[in-house]
């Protein structure tokens, strides 16, 4: 196309952004829970929808500013020019507001923008011999992000009313980004086919004029105009996965028993005497990982490496346990009231891996741990037991009737897929657990297989309700572009899949107890998989944190912040560095950076119960054991052999990725990139970041051009007290 330059104006994002504004509302979306995408399921670095929102609309929109040198002259005088433009500041303004996430008034007046400005490339350029291919007035060209991840530029593409395709290496990220941009629009405005049942579970009836007034009037409306968007769709999610918990129940509730409060509990505890006779639903069970005393003496005796004995902080609240010592054995206790000082240390030392004996003092090192633990010699010790009471957590101590129940637990399936050989962000391999069968108690792989195994259940129970609600069926998948029956099912299947897939980072033996909250707290407070020592066991068949119901809810609340309705989207597996499969779309994108984060070895933990769930649905998409690594665009050490050699893959790679980018993208518009990068080395001469250079060169090598930098506040600056490597920014 040399011959016949494309008149493209400057784009806002290469003059000119409202930054401060489009960097407070980052950080302030760094902390909203409610009702945000990131509910749906846990994916690491997020760029914040605000971010995404504003860049987008920037990299579309024409500055207003007198534009010479791309061989024509466009735009206003600068006076003029500086009006437009704060104009244009206001609408990024309300458009980055999370308040504003879904109010179609702005998010109409954005669009009308980017409508506006395409019509006027394309009457620049209606003479150009490849008009029709690339500049049709009447249709937006598409966005594709090509590292898709967890969905937050797909999604504010399609919400600014561009077609919006998302396609990634890693299976997880593909199911997040269909259940996202793909799905609602799909389904948008259908009445949920759960209606039927539902009416029956209410007692309802459609006999007679009344009753079917009172239905049409009620909740259980069939009328499309009833369930707007993706409110349909969300409320089959929300009744089928309530199936999901009841026959749950059924199976492994024998599992769960209520603990009742006995006249002898009491003896030593007066504030148990009101609760004698009530039976009080457990909902964490808290263990302490044990090894052989090393003090030969003891050397019979399994003791616990405890990193704090307080269960509850809170004034007036306060429980923490005892621990007894007889002769040669001990016990746990429960008190209440203030602990003791030495009770929020346990039985640690100091920091790592460093205990001493309960019975002897003896100091438990880390290589003595560590050897017992490569001996599969670690065993676990219930610490106490929280349950529900009428006015709030009530602590317990561990009985031989308790622990007895637990002993009956006998999974049928382990996730047997080994953990990855990278100690530095796998930190339990150390200790002898090397495979995410390791990462359960055979309690937690009975829940969770037993959910997952009912995903498909579910899907088969969904189609035929789907069917009996007339929902017309074209017998295709999902997978093939189904619409019907088949395809609603697997798509309510999917979002159930991801449930259950989310509720494991929560129900494993790697979740700290919160003695703040009084709860069980996720595995993945960061990028990495930590090793625990004491942990909480929750309860996943009851409604608190760490419940499957719980985990329903939350990502049901996500619903509220999809599109769905629009323009229709499209998620897919590729390798970004791959051939293209779209040309001549609108680029905006967020790579891996460089060393930092694992992303195919972090979803492992995921995707084993995803796979489980939806490989019947969706084999292309869940073929493989595990998430594909070998082609994944991240400088791994212990993957390439060597430092030198990972950087050399990492850049040939990119390098072929930003080709493929630079390929694929509409000369019409700049290609917007994401990227950050903390980890800096110093230098003789100063200091270098190793991530940056290498990234950068493979941005110049591709053939880009840089025409601009922007700063973007896209991390949660709290982790990064903890926190070394943390990522700060992005720049775009």
């Amino acid at each position: 196309m040399p011959d016949h330059p494309i008149k493209s104006p400057r784009k806002l994002i290469e003059v000119a952004l409202p930054l401060d504004a489009i960097n407070a509302a980052c950080a302030r979306e760094k902390s909203i829970r409610h009702g945000h995408p990131s509910n749906l399921h846990r994916w690491w670095a997020r760029r914040p929808l605000a971010a995404a929102r504003a860049v987008i609309f920037a990299q579309l929109v024409n500055d207003p500013g007198t534009n010479i040198g791309r061989g024509f002259k466009y735009g206003k005088n600068k006076k003029e020019a500086a009006i437009e433009r704060k104009r244009l500041f206001k609408i990024i303004e309300d458009l980055v507001l999370w308040e504003n996430t879904t109010n179609e008034v702005v998010l109409e007046r954005a669009r009308a923008e980017i409508r506006r400005s395409w019509r006027e490339v394309c009457e620049l350029n209606k003479d150009h011999p490849q008009a029709a291919e690339l500049f049709n007035p009447d249709k937006l060209p598409a966005l594709h992000d090509p590292f898709a991840g967890g969905g937050a530029i797909p999604l504010e593409a399609q919400r600014l009313g561009l077609e919006a395709y998302a396609s990634d290496l890693n299976p997880v990220a593909v199911l997040i980004n269909k259940a996202m941009i793909e799905i609602p629009p799909k389904f948008a405005g259908r009445p949920p086919v759960s209606l039927a049942q539902r009416m029956k579970d209410e007692g309802k009836t459609m006999k007679g004029k009344a009753a079917q007034s009172e239905f049409h009037n009620s909740s259980f409306n069939p009328h499309p105009s009833a369930w707007p968007d993706a409110t349909g769709l969300a409320e089959d999610v929300r009744y089928y996965g309530a199936w999901m918990r009841e026959e749950a129940q059924k199976r492994i509730g024998h599992l769960y028993p209520p603990v009742e409060i006995t006249a002898e509990m009491a003896k030593e505890r007066p504030d148990l005497k009101p609760l004698v006779g009530q039976k009080l639903t457990v909902i964490a069970w808290l263990w302490a990982r044990t090894v052989k005393s090393p003090n030969p003496a003891f050397s019979h005796v399994d003791v616990p490496l405890v990193s704090s004995f307080i269960l509850a902080t809170r004034a007036g609240k306060e429980a923490y346990v005892q621990p007894v010592v007889e002769n040669d054995n001990y016990h746990f206790v429960v008190q209440v009231g203030q602990p003791p000082l030495e009770a929020k240390s346990g039985t640690k030392l100091s920091r790592g891996a460093n205990f001493r004996c309960l019975l002897s003092d003896a100091a438990i090192e880390p290589t003595y741990i560590k050897s017992e633990g490569f001996a599969k010699r670690l065993g676990a010790r219930l610490l106490a037991v929280v349950a529900e009471g009428p006015r709030g957590r009530v602590y317990l101590s561990p009985t031989r009737e308790i622990a007895s129940v637990i002993e009956k637990a006998e999974p049928k399936w382990w996730p047997d897929l080994a953990l990855p050989e990278d100690p530095r962000n796998f930190w339990t391999l150390s200790y002898g657990l090397t495979t995410y069968r390791d990462l359960f108690t055979k309690r937690q792989m009975v829940a969770m297989t037993t959910f997952s195994d009912l995903v498909p259940e579910a899907q088969e129970k969904i189609q035929r309700d789907a069917r009996l609600a007339h929902f017309p069926d074209d017998d295709r998948s999902l997978d093939l572009g189904g619409i019907g029956a088949t395809a609603y099912a697997q798509s309510v299947a999917s979002y159930l899949a991801l449930v259950v897939s989310k509720s494991a980072d929560s129900n494993n033996s790697l979740c700290p107890w919160e003695p703040v909250a009084q709860c069980p707290r996720q595995l993945f407070g960061r990028q990495s998989i930590p090793m625990m020592w004491d942990f909480a066991e929750a309860n996943p068949l009851h409604n608190s944190s760490g419940g499957f119901v719980t985990s329903l809810d939350v990502s049901i609340r996500a619903f509220t912040s999809f599109p769905a309705k629009g323009k229709n989207a499209r998620a897919w597996q590729q390798d970004a560095s791959g051939t293209p499969t779209v040309a001549r779309e609108i680029i905006s994108t967020d790579p891996p950076y460089y060393d930092n984060i694992g992303y195919a070895d972090l979803s492992d933990f995921f995707y084993v119960w995803i796979r489980r769930s939806m490989k019947e649905a969706m084999p292309n998409l869940f073929a493989t054991v595990a998430v594909p690594k070998l082609e994944e665009l991240v400088a791994s050490p212990y993957r390439h052999g060597s430092k030198d050699n990972a950087g050399a893959f990492f850049l040939s790679g990119m390098t072929r990725a930003m080709h493929t980018l630079a390929d694929s993208a509409h000369p019409a518009a700049p290609t917007t990139i994401y990227y950050a990068f903390k980890q800096s080395e110093t230098e003789r001469d100063g200091t270098a970041s190793t991530g940056w250079e290498t990234f950068l060169e493979a941005v110049f090598v591709a053939g880009f051009a840089v025409c601009g930098t922007w700063p973007l506040r896209t991390e949660m600056t709290a982790a990064l007290k903890d926190v070394t490597n943390s990522l700060a920014s992005s720049i775009v």
